[in-house]
């Protein structure tokens, strides 16, 4: 009982320091609010069941965030999610758009930001994990499960195309 008490403290202590950042990833990777919120509540289940199963050989956070993209994709590649993506896209052919897309439409303030997530995914992950949540190339290349490299490689061509994106706005 005892463990169990110390296991909710520690995902409470988690929660609060870490829930906005696992939300945000989440919403990075899939641009969708209620889903993100669904994610994030995930992601914090598996912690608590895999506590003892972390290693100390990452931080928290690269631990967290690498357990948000998994998530994240393992609900992408759902029957459910591809129906309610499909939906949301024959919606926006009758150029009707929810309440949360627009707040999200205003709220989104910077227009790099608003760039970096109309780039595709393997290069907006890598300018978010590093950008916003300053997380080293090593540690991005944990939480993507590829090479320091290949980091390398798709921060330089996320790097190019925000360049011309931003040269083609002007």
């Amino acid at each position: 009982m005892v463990e169990s008490d110390d296991n909710k403290g520690l995902l409470n202590e988690l929660m609060t320091a870490y829930g906005k950042d696992v939300w945000n990833y989440a919403y990075s990777i899939t641009r969708k609010w209620d889903l993100s919120d669904d994610i994030t509540q995930e992601v914090f289940i598996k912690v608590f069941r895999n506590m003892h199963a972390f290693r100390r050989d990452a931080s928290v956070k690269t631990w967290l965030l690498t357990i948000t993209r998994n998530t994240a994709i393992d609900y992408q590649r759902s029957a459910f999610f591809r129906k309610v993506t499909l939906s949301d896209v024959v919606e926006d052919y009758g150029e009707r758009h929810s309440v949360e897309h627009d707040v999200l439409e205003k709220s989104a303030v910077n227009d790099m930001w608003r760039m970096v997530l109309e780039l595709p995914k393997k290069y907006r992950e890598v300018i978010i994990l590093y950008a916003h949540h300053q997380l080293s190339l090593k540690e991005i290349a944990q939480v993507l499960d590829v090479t320091e490299g290949t980091v390398k490689s798709r921060m330089f061509h996320a790097r190019q195309k925000l360049s011309k994106m931003k040269e083609a706005n002007r």
